[in-house]
């Protein structure tokens, strides 16, 4: 039997955050259950850049090569966005391109287990860039329509769990790896993904069905592409779009060559690198329920622009650094601030989109994403390849402060008329 002081504890808790965050707890489960699944999408995306380092010389690729692999995924990333957004917009259907996008997902890891041909791997790592981007569309524009007043909380949930999906990986992966192939790590580490499809199509599915059309979601194509040009004449948006993509270049920078340089450069273990990276994502869990609640009550722009400038100081604090306590610490710093950012930027894009918009403004914002990320992460590989990892940590540190200083420049703009209704 539960002692009695536990169960009033409990209650407690939860009366508290619902008191912090203005959502009932009985309300919470659907930000949950999706927000697992966006944590799903991020073990995915996760254990592809933990493999990298292994992939890279078994296969005799370059820093460059490896590279031009991670600009596969975000150009796939790209054309997956190209059209989830007006379908997502159009059909209603969230929960079901999510399922979608989880079991494309796990379907590439898993057949990274049976291959050693580059063709091949990226194709598959194409694969990995679709599902995961095909996931946003849906989930943003899910929670951003049940949760209008607390935008920022639900999506800050929804970060958390990706931090989470980043934080169990890299251990996980370092301990297989250790007794595994790579090849054996991505087959193994696929089956998760497939039991929260499972979890989902059993408690969210049911209850995706198409929906009455709402009055401002579009009629017909014409309409569609007119809102859509609206939408890319918004400064704010534009601008909002090129800093996010400025963060998302230090994001996977980060994602590929920290793990590279822990095991190239400072020559530590699987398990030390699995630790590090574990770190990095460590920082995000504490900051994006913070951040998204505090940016609900003070607006967006004072928290992201804050979150850069703190986050080019530390990334740039890196390269200089050797002893491993120092390290471990400022790379769960630089997750920190980095991470923090996140829901904040897709809930300010939510509050600038108009109604029945939600899943292609997302698209735009992530598809500016895949084509800055993939465009940039070449270069960083080259920078690698000429000066040394080392020097590819003051690039990111760089491109940050580009984002901080375009954020700068946006003026503060209310939310569209109804966004957050």
């Amino acid at each position: 039997m539960v002692p009695a002081r536990f169960v009033h504890g409990f209650s407690f808790l939860f009366e508290t955050i619902a008191r912090m965050t203005g959502v009932p707890w009985a309300r919470q489960g659907p930000v949950f259950l999706v927000s697992l699944g966006h944590g799903t999408t991020h073990w995915v995306a996760a254990f592809f850049y933990l493999l990298l380092p292994f992939i890279g010389p078994d296969l005799g690729l370059s820093y460059t090569d490896t590279g031009f692999l991670v600009s596969v995924f975000h150009l796939s990333s790209l054309a997956a966005n190209l059209g989830s957004g007006l379908a997502v917009d159009i059909s209603g259907r969230r929960i079901l391109f999510q399922i979608i996008s989880l079991c494309v997902g796990g379907a590439a890891l898993l057949a990274f287990g049976f291959t050693d041909h580059f063709v091949v791997l990226a194709s598959l790592v194409a694969l990995l860039g679709a599902s995961n981007n095909l996931w946003h569309p849906p989930a943003i524009a899910y929670l951003s329509e049940r949760y209008p007043k607390n935008r920022g909380y639900a999506l800050s949930i929804h970060a958390l769990c990706a931090n989470l999906g980043d934080t169990l990986a890299p251990p996980v992966a370092g301990a297989l790896l250790t007794i595994l192939t790579w090849q054996q790590t991505a087959f193994t580490s696929a089956f998760p993904v497939f039991l929260v499809v499972l979890v989902l199509a059993l408690t969210l599915l049911h209850k995706d069905r198409e929906t009455e059309r709402d009055k401002k979601a579009p009629v017909n194509f014409r309409e569609y592409a007119s809102n859509i040009k609206n939408i890319l004449r918004n400064r704010v948006v534009v601008g909002l779009c090129l800093a996010s993509g400025c963060r998302n270049i230090a994001q996977n920078g980060l994602y590929l060559f920290l793990p590279m340089y822990l095991i190239n450069e400072l020559r530590t273990g699987a398990i030390w690198m699995g630790l590090v990276m574990m770190a990095l994502q460590v920082g995000g869990l504490v900051a994006s329920p913070i951040a998204g609640t505090w940016s609900d009550r003070v607006g967006r722009r004072p928290v992201i622009l804050w979150g850069l400038v703190f986050s080019a100081c530390i990334v740039a604090l890196i390269a200089p650094l050797r002893g491993d306590l120092a390290i471990i610490t400022v790379v769960a710093l630089a997750g920190f601030f980095l991470f923090a950012i996140r829901p904040v930027v897709h809930s300010w894009m939510m509050d600038l989109s108009p109604p029945g918009y939600f899943g292609s403004s997302t698209s735009i914002l992530f598809g500016t994403q895949a084509v800055m990320t993939a465009a940039v992460m070449p270069i960083g590989g080259m920078i690698a390849d000429r000066y040394g990892l080392a020097m590819v940590f003051y690039f990111l540190a760089a491109t940050v402060l580009i984002a901080s200083l375009i954020v700068f420049l946006l003026p503060t703009q209310v939310p569209h008329e109804n966004s957050r209704n």
